[in-house]
Formats: structure tokens, sequence, C-alpha cells
């Protein structure tokens, strides 16, 4: 497992990335893992909500992106990208009588 992070777009977000050398996940499969409910599980085992919670979280709470990227045999890379306040101005000291 490897995990990256950076700073993507000039530094106006942060990304972290993280990849496994496992089996990978099929390109049809790619497009259902993020939606409620979806598993590749037998039933009762699992509720297919733990990556759909984690895009609300990122993409609804904090105004990011999470993606995934796989290949069949080789890996799977998430990838989570937020957002970084601009910094606030510097605040003038004021003098108080």
């Amino acid at each position: 497992m490897t995990v990256c992070t950076g700073h993507p777009a000039a530094g106006q977000a942060v990304e972290i990335r993280v990849r496994d050398n496992g089996t990978g996940i099929p390109k049809q499969l790619q497009a259902k893992v993020f939606q409620p409910f979806f598993t590749t599980k037998p039933p009762g085992e699992g509720t297919g909500l733990g990556l759909s919670l984690s895009y609300d979280i990122v993409a609804h709470s904090h105004g990011g992106n999470l993606t995934v990227v796989s290949e069949v045999g080789r890996f799977t890379e998430f990838t989570i990208c937020l957002p970084v306040p601009a910094p606030a101005p510097p605040v003038e000291p004021q003098m108080v009588a």
C-alpha cells in the first residue's frame, strides 16, 4: 500500500492518494463503488455504505472530491482532494482608549 500527499492546483487544494497492489476493480464496477448500498459481498456481509458515506463527507461536507482509478490485476487508487481555504487578511491592531 502506498499513501501520497500533494498540493495540486498551485496550493489551492490538498490531495491524498491511497494505492494498493491488489486485484483491482473491474471497469463496470468502478462507476458503482460510491453508490449507497452497492457491495460485492454476499448478502448479510456488509452494508455497502462505507464508500458512499466517505464520498458524501468529502464532497458535500468539505467541498472536495473522491475518485477511484483501478486496473484489474494491478492496483486500485483512491484520491481525496480537499480545497484549502484562502488565508484571512491580516488584522490591523487597534488602540483602545
